[in-house]
């Protein structure tokens, strides 16, 4: 599958056509952003790192039963994916307080969340990705009732074949986002789920293992990420 004109370039990949309408090529690249695109940099080996740890959970989640754009890995930093139409809707799940909701109801970091939290935001850099609610996707046409309950549900069964992943591992899936399109009428999670997308604490020592490790330059963060994959089984050589 060869990949021709370049459809998309988001903060950390870009998306092309393929001779085949309905297969796009995801190309992870070695950028990297926080702050709604205000912090940048290229970190070596990023690109490589989060297209193998991607395919490695969109497996996992399709051996539970959760539909995904993800078709196969074509190159260390290259995958096929299905055409999607994309909502501009971000599904978040919490399980441990840490990011927004701290700052937003006076959390402590680290809280417990029981049962999970589920939030929805607008994908919009610019707006800040301000938090939404089903009514202001219904009125606005981001999606009908029906996607929206189905967001909600694949999101949450996510966090339950996640969790468990992560905590045989020893580590706690704090939060993560996911994003979904539609394919012929059909729900799919679409974008990635990397480091990049959720946080991931270590079980006992509470070390982040994440994006946060960039956000708050704590170092490190390709290491760590492999170190995240590598407990997870993966391999990236």
């Amino acid at each position: 599958m060869e990949k021709h004109d370049e459809l998309y370039s988001g903060k950390a990949k870009s998306v092309f056509r393929t001779e085949d309408p309905d297969l796009y090529v995801m190309q992870f690249r070695n950028d990297t952003s926080a702050f709604d695109g205000t912090k940048l940099a290229k970190l070596e080996d990023k690109g490589k790192v989060n297209n193998i740890f991607n395919a490695f959970i969109m497996g996992k989640l399709e051996e539970a039963g959760i539909r995904t754009h993800f078709v196969k890995k074509l190159s260390d930093t290259e995958s096929l994916v299905r055409r999607l139409e994309m909502i501009p809707v971000e599904c978040v799940v919490r399980n441990l307080a840490a990011g927004s909701i701290c700052k937003r109801y006076g959390i402590p970091e680290g809280a417990d969340i029981n049962p999970p939290t589920f939030e929805f935001f607008l994908k919009n850099d610019a707006l800040h990705d301000p938090m939404i609610n089903d009514y202001h996707i219904a009125s606005f046409g981001w999606a009908d009732p029906a996607h929206i309950e189905a967001m909600k549900k694949i999101t949450l069964r996510v966090n339950e074949v996640l969790k468990e992943l992560f905590s045989k591992a020893g580590m706690l899936l704090v939060d993560y986002k996911l994003e979904f399109g539609l394919n012929n009428g059909e729900i799919l999670l679409g974008d990635e789920f990397s480091p990049d997308g959720c946080r991931i604490w270590d079980s006992k020592t509470r070390k982040k293992m994440d994006k946060d490790r960039f956000r708050q330059d704590l170092g490190d963060v390709i290491e760590t990420y492999k170190e995240v994959g590598e407990r997870l089984g993966i391999s990236f050589d």
